[in-house]
């Protein structure tokens, strides 16, 4: 088998578990390997370290992909490997639906399936898996039995492979909708259109942590459980209002929620479910709004969602400005002038705002202009959550390193004059592992804080 000898100098990452070896950290190669094919990687006495795939055009010209000899990545690997990747989800997760395949942490590199139910969603990202195309189905097929493949290799970083962007059905006939459970919800996806595979597995369990924070907010409207007369005699437990009204909406102790960039609108299932009073929908994309209006439909939460298609910045932005405009016409008689339309936004506040957006640094050059942008939402975010409310907020940018996230945050805080208490500090979900060492699976932070004025 062709070699690749390393470097005496190199880091010694390898060994420390990372699978990528760079080419300013090779030293010769030798036996002329193929683009895309096997290679045994050596250090500079000749001692064997790794197998992996050879790409000569990538920054990243090898990925490892056993610490042993192997002679062929060909369908008896990818079943084995399949099977590993199978049980693991099978120990951890009662579901139908997950990643199946993580790249590097399921030690297969470069290719990322996505399991819906019988259906499944393969990105091949590199060379190497490119070229293992056919062996891969082939082993899916074995595996899983699926009644579909389907294709989303339309990624743009498929571009850095010397690689085109493609996608389409490989095997079986896969659906454009699929639906699956989570968490106990029905979801609809679209695998051919929707954003990546179609769905966003790794914040599953980010999505049921917000349970607690669904409920106990009746009180502050005012609305108590109270003793009433029972129809057959004796007393019953009921909410009743100020006035003495006996309460008959069912979610009266509810939050009021919202979710921004909803995509599919995922976290609003969960609020729902957990027993959100009302939750606004929001995202950018006109598609994403009508996924999320079917899993809402789905699932029968349709009286409790509304749907705002808008950018979530200008939203937020126009949020906050209503609510200075509510304050100077408070400023002199302590109640809001309604005489005169407001010119701003409406100055809506909720109990719990979510923030889930897209990645905002996808380079290391642009972490700076995504810190303006975590901070410009965190920061009109948390003007518009009521007074010990909650903040939900994540960042899927594996270049915005936790510490800066949360500095970031804290300095949102400061500018609207709050105290954050972290409640909960997360990552991915147990179908997105992290191998120690590898630090670009580390991507995912997930925080939900307390928010309180400075007024205790």
């Amino acid at each position: 088998m062709p070699s690749v000898i390393l470097q005496r100098s190199r880091k010694k990452r390898l060994e420390q578990g990372h699978p990528w070896i760079y080419s300013n950290e090779i030293e010769k190669v030798e036996g002329g390997p193929q683009p895309g094919g096997l290679v045994s990687v050596l250090d500079w006495r000749g001692k064997f370290l790794a197998t992996g795939y050879y790409n000569p055009d990538s920054q990243i010209t090898v990925r490892v992909i056993s610490y042993q000899p192997l002679e062929a990545m060909d369908t008896a690997f990818f079943i084995q490997r399949f099977e590993q990747c199978l049980a693991h989800r099978n120990r951890f997760l009662q579901e139908d639906a997950y990643r199946l395949v993580y790249g590097e942490a399921d030690f297969l590199p470069g290719l990322v399936v996505d399991r819906f139910g019988d259906v499944l969603v393969v990105q091949l990202l590199t060379l190497g898996m490119d070229r293992c195309r056919d062996s891969i189905v082939e082993a899916l097929a074995a595996v899983l039995q699926p009644a579909g493949i389907y294709e989303r290799s339309d990624v743009s970083v498929r571009a850095l492979e010397g690689l085109e962007e493609v996608k389409g059905p490989l095997y079986g006939d896969p659906p454009r909708h699929v639906t699956v459970t989570e968490n106990g919800l029905l979801i609809q996806v679209d695998i051919w259109q929707g954003q990546k595979t179609g769905y966003f597995f790794d914040q599953r369990e980010n999505r049921a942590s917000i349970e607690p924070l669904m409920t106990g907010w009746g009180e502050r409207s005012g609305v108590t459980l109270q003793q009433l007369p029972a129809d057959g005699g004796g007393f019953r437990m009921a909410p009743v209002n100020r006035k003495g009204k006996e309460v008959v909406f069912p979610y009266w102790d509810g939050a009021t929620v919202l979710e921004c960039f909803s995509h599919t609108g995922s976290f609003t299932l969960h609020a729902c479910k957990y027993g959100a009073k009302k939750v606004t929908c929001l995202d950018i994309s006109e598609h994403a709004i009508q996924s999320a209006r079917e899993n809402v439909r789905l699932n029968g939460f349709e009286e409790r969602v509304e749907f705002v298609v808008a950018d979530a910045f200008e939203y937020l932005r126009s949020q906050v400005k209503g609510q200075d405009e509510r304050r100077l016409r408070a400023a002199d008689t302590g109640k809001v002038d309604t005489s005169q339309p407001m010119t701003a936004g409406g100055g809506r506040t909720w109990d719990v705002v979510i923030l889930d957006p897209p990645a905002f640094a996808k380079t290391k050059g642009a972490v700076k202009g995504a810190c303006r942008g975590y901070k410009d939402i965190n920061l009109h975010g948390l003007k518009l959550v009521n007074e010990g409310g909650y903040l939900v907020t994540a960042s899927c940018s594996y270049h915005m390193k936790p510490e800066l996230f949360l500095q970031t945050i804290q300095e949102a805080a400061m500018d609207a004059g709050k105290v954050l208490r972290l409640i909960e500090w997360r990552a991915a979900g147990k179908d997105h592992p992290q191998i120690l060492g590898v630090n670009e699976g580390h991507y995912l932070k997930f925080a939900i804080f307390e928010v309180r004025s400075k007024t205790f």
